[in-house]
């Protein structure tokens, strides 16, 4: 079905239903009663994380990082700017680089994949400030409003080949797993996982065949949602908490850092942790079925499915923004003793994490 969305999307078909007419009639209940209780609370208005992280490592050239995308890549439900995925990548990203990073975040709360052309415009604007990095979490509105997914991915190809060509390097986090969400009930809840996994393995084609890098945010934060729902969980019951943005963070850092080769891990084969080359499309596909897994093209239409050591960065209360960096550099360099493995990281750890420049 993913092969059949993204060649859609390549070559102009027609919209690729995921649902079908199945049990229309119980999807529109279940969609009602958990209407009810999702988006009960209020969520606030995100904060923004625009600005200069790590200045304790100089003023020079720094680094310049977009976030585009929906309410996740701007981290709504959080009131601190400091909590906000892209906060808190720019800050990992800045301690590993030992550099400051120059974060500017376009991303839209309610925003469905038509909006990314004019993020990216909007990203593209100012020639004096290009992004060498973008970060790009989209594709559960596309869901929840229906969008046809050739269309969905189609919007992603486009915003992803424009932002290679401007000399980007380019991350997408692909369409989260809407099964976890606690207040959605059975049958709604498999057809949601169904429908999510479908929309991020076809992504996850098109930005790998236009250069991107993909990182799998499935169900990554769905055991930690199931055992403390209200602390992962925002005030809306819907979008993540602090601690939600933080284990997506954690899982998306190692990629952000490897596709700049600041990583210390290489990205050739490493049997041992399941990684293997595959056709792109068998590739997406395990990516989607398996959070935090990393899909990186190597010839088309081959792809590395990998599975990155998430590393564990001191807080500020452990070590000066300097000595963090030195750590961190050293963790990463001994790998096993601080490697969480694919899927297991907490996320508390992240999101202790503070900027250190100026928000």
């Amino acid at each position: 079905m993913a092969r059949r969305i993204a060649a859609g999307a390549a070559y102009g078909g027609g919209s690729i239903g995921l649902l079908g007419a199945a049990g229309v009639g119980v999807l529109l209940a279940e969609v009602q009663l958990a209407k009810r209780s999702v988006g009960g609370g209020v969520a606030p208005v995100p904060p923004s994380g625009d600005g200069w992280y790590g200045l304790a490592f100089g003023h020079t050239t720094p680094l310049r990082m977009g976030m585009l995308g929906d309410s996740t890549a701007a981290g709504q439900g959080v009131r601190r700017a400091g909590q906000t995925p892209g906060a808190l990548l720019a800050s990992g990203l800045a301690a590993v680089a030992e550099r400051p990073v120059d974060l500017w975040n376009v991303a839209l709360p309610g925003a469905k994949s038509d909006d990314l052309d004019r993020q990216v415009t909007l990203l593209l604007s100012d020639p004096t400030r290009l992004p060498d990095v973008c970060v790009i979490m989209i594709g559960a509105n596309d869901v929840t409003h229906r969008m046809a997914a050739t269309r969905s991915v189609r919007y992603l190809a486009a915003a992803v080949r424009r932002l290679r060509t401007a000399g980007a390097e380019v991350v997408v986090g692909t369409c989260p797993d809407l099964g976890t969400i606690e207040p959605v009930y059975q049958p709604l809840r498999f057809l949601a996982r169904r429908v999510s996994r479908q929309l991020a393995a076809a992504q996850t084609i098109v930005a790998v065949e236009q250069g991107a890098r993909t990182v799998s945010l499935g169900d990554l934060l769905g055991p930690e949602f199931a055992a403390n729902p209200r602390e992962l969980f925002g005030p809306d019951n819907y979008h993540p908490s602090a601690e939600g943005y933080a284990t997506a963070a954690m899982a998306v850092l190692p990629t952000l850092c490897a596709v700049l080769n600041l990583w210390p891990e290489t990205d050739h084969l490493d049997v041992s942790r399941d990684e293997d080359v595959l056709p792109v499309a068998k590739a997406a596909s395990a990516a989607a079925s398996r959070a935090g897994t990393e899909v990186t093209g190597v010839r088309a239409p081959w792809a590395l499915l990998k599975h990155r050591r998430r590393h564990r960065l001191p807080t500020p209360t452990e070590a000066t923004p300097a000595q963090a960096a030195t750590e961190a550099g050293a963790e990463a360099g001994a790998g096993a003793e601080e490697a969480t493995g694919p899927g297991t990281g907490t996320g508390t750890e992240t999101g202790s994490q503070q900027a250190t420049g100026t928000n």
